[in-house]
């Protein structure tokens, strides 16, 4: 029974269910370590989903895709920008806000343009292709797993290194990190928080905006609604886990996205749908309760 669960085919499907949580994970740690609560990761995602399959479905090219699902991801990072740093909302209303605002928008678009309700595909949709690395693809554990991927999976991996020297080396970084930190230091040398937390609010919309374009055009080339399905709130617990340290983040994102793959595998089984989609979630839980039984120990 675990020969057919654990193989080389769950192997090679572990970092596409890794790929989208770990970057919308990273660009939580952004928000994160410059003091902007954003659990508004979900909605974040499902943008970027659609409007990749959007770009795609009109230039005939994944590229495109990917760029329309940045570009998105960056407007929702504008709009919670406006209403939460411009306005003063609070962080939580505004970030419910943007995942119903982008759980209706995604709908009515899917309507409004291509006139079906529930999911969209159409060969006109070009996803990206697996990657094959000559040298790596022959490691017989190592290979299905860093092999024969879509490039966002090699881009999330850059982006982890990339992220950690950013919080620790550059000056953006650096203050971010005192705007999260110490902003009225900030303020006293003459930089502006708020300016920061902008910044930090595009960045994110950034690496959501791909984490979507990994679920709607390089898993998959299709939009379904609310095709996220929890993974920025998977996104958001990771963060909250690491306290935005890019490093320990990568590890809790491949744990949840195994996880996720396992939960997949197991339905051959005939576990029950309801209990098989439970298992990340229960995962994050447990996770969840094991940290804060630490934290706790810690203390005493």
């Amino acid at each position: 029974m675990l020969d057919l669960l654990f193989d080389s085919s769950f192997a090679a499907s572990v970092p596409r269910f890794v790929t989208p949580i770990l970057l919308a994970a990273l660009g939580g740690a952004l928000c994160e370590r410059a003091g902007v609560f954003n659990i508004a990761l979900e909605g974040f995602i499902l943008v970027g989903a659609f409007f990749a399959v959007l770009g795609s479905y009109f230039t005939g090219s994944p590229w495109f895709g990917a760029l329309a699902a940045i570009l998105a991801g960056i407007g929702m990072g504008l709009i919670f920008a406006e209403f939460n740093l411009r306005r003063g909302g609070d962080p939580i209303v505004v970030s419910i806000a943007i995942n119903l605002l982008a759980a209706g928008l995604t709908t009515y678009l899917l309507r409004a343009i291509f006139d079906v309700i529930g999911a969209f595909t159409d060969p006109n949709i070009v996803g990206f292709r697996p990657i094959k690395v000559p040298v790596i693809e022959s490691i017989p554990l190592l290979g299905p797993i860093l092999s024969g991927q879509p490039i966002l999976f090699y881009v999330a991996l850059a982006a982890v290194p990339a992220v950690h020297y950013f919080l620790a080396r550059h000056r953006l970084g650096l203050r971010m990190r005192a705007a999260g930190e110490n902003a009225a230091a900030l303020q006293a040398g003459g930089v502006s928080p708020q300016k920061v937390r902008l910044w930090a609010l595009v960045a994110c919309g950034m690496l959501c905006g791909l984490a979507g374009a990994q679920l709607s055009i390089a898993n998959v080339s299709l939009f379904v609604e609310n095709m996220s399905a929890g993974r920025g709130w998977i996104a958001v617990v990771a963060v909250l886990l690491t306290r935005g340290r890019p490093l320990p983040l990568f590890l809790i994102a491949v744990i949840f996205g195994a996880v996720d793959s396992f939960s997949f595998r197991v339905q051959g089984l005939g576990l029950a749908q309801q209990f098989t989609d439970m298992m990340p979630y229960l995962a994050t839980l447990l996770m969840l309760v094991g940290l804060s039984w630490w934290r706790r120990r810690q203390e005493v």
